[in-house]
């Protein structure tokens, strides 16, 4: 699984910072892959209110959000902001990373397109201020709930510190260290013990997206699903995209890997092979099942459909079996 902290503070090595990696170290303790997206050091250019977000589902600024922000918001499985005070909010280059999820915001409610992940990602709020006021979290609750809503995430809790001022006060709070501990294994609880799932093809940029995408959206909850190719290419399949959106399911900003790309940030219980004879690294114990179904680029949108449903109905009985059988990986 893969946690995502967003680091808001501008300040370097403050407290903020000391809080944000208190938890990430504890979500990796537990077993999750964790990334760290500091605000300040990513180009994010400010919302202009083009509107054009609204209207296609996507962007049009070139920047970190389009290459990097947007594709690891929607991979993610935890999502941890952390923020200090500023005016009863967040930092203007998290401001900026927040409001510029409008495009996702637009996505999911405009076109009425589901992120697969939508259903089973979490999220936490950590955050700090100088002063005592007891108003001073309330505008950030809101900020951050509305955020979450946006990326399809839901908002598990929050820790929140008073009076915290000058360098090292986070350090020397007395309880800071075992309320992340308790808190980071309360968020990444429903994860633990979930069994991983690789689909694996060609190119990465069709059928193993549309099985992946299928089995967390049905099941998230119970398998762990990553997706990777022999020959990944340089994007996915925009027919497959759009044959997708007709399930109501978001491909957006995904991006093909490779095999052995999927298999060093998760080793799998069971490997789904698509029929083009991948060539899947050797993984003591964990079974290769073959659906041996064709290759549907190049060909028409029919025929793109008519794969889509197939995969569907295969990761529908794949899950029934897996599940019937405890999730054993030699199914």
């Amino acid at each position: 699984m893969m946690a995502l902290g967003l680091q808001g503070s501008p300040r370097k090595n403050g407290n903020t910072s000391f809080l944000l990696a208190a938890f990430m170290n504890e979500l990796e303790k537990l077993g999750a892959q964790v990334k760290v997206i500091e605000a300040d050091k990513k180009k994010i250019m400010p919302c202009t209110e083009c509107s054009v977000c609204e209207k296609k589902g996507f962007c049009p600024l070139d920047d970190d959000m389009k290459h990097e922000i947007y594709p690891l918001l929607l991979q993610a499985d935890i999502i941890v902001a952390a923020t200090p005070i500023f005016f009863y909010s967040v930092p203007a280059q998290l401001k900026a990373l927040i409001d510029r999820n409008q495009a996702l915001w637009a996505r999911k409610y405009k076109l009425k397109l589901n992120d697969p992940n939508r259903k089973w990602r979490r999220g936490f709020l950590l955050s700090l201020g100088a002063t005592k006021g007891k108003n001073l979290f309330d505008g950030l609750h809101l900020t951050i709930k509305y955020f979450f809503d946006a990326i399809g995430t839901s908002l598990e809790g929050s820790l929140t510190y008073r009076q915290i001022e000058n360098s090292g006060d986070m350090e020397k709070h007395p309880s800071v260290l075992k309320e992340v501990k308790e808190k980071a294994s309360y968020l990444i609880k429903p994860f633990l013990g979930r069994k991983k799932i690789l689909f694996a093809c060609r190119e990465n940029a069709c059928r193993s997206q549309i099985a992946s995408a299928f089995a967390q959206h049905l099941a998230g909850d119970k398998f762990e699903v990553i997706s990777g190719g022999s020959n990944p290419a340089s994007k996915i399949n925009s027919l497959m995209v759009e044959v997708m959106s007709e399930k109501g399911l978001d491909m957006a900003f995904r991006k093909p890997k490779s095999i052995e790309e999927a298999v060093t940030e998760v080793k799998p219980d069971i490997i789904i092979t698509m029929g083009c004879g991948e060539k899947c690294p050797f993984l003591p114990g964990v079974k290769i099942k073959d659906w041996n179904l064709p290759d549907p680029s190049n060909k028409s949108i029919d025929f793109m459909r008519n794969v889509r449903n197939e995969i569907e109905h295969r990761v529908v009985n794949l899950i029934t079996d897996l599940s019937v059988a405890q999730i054993e990986p030699n199914v």
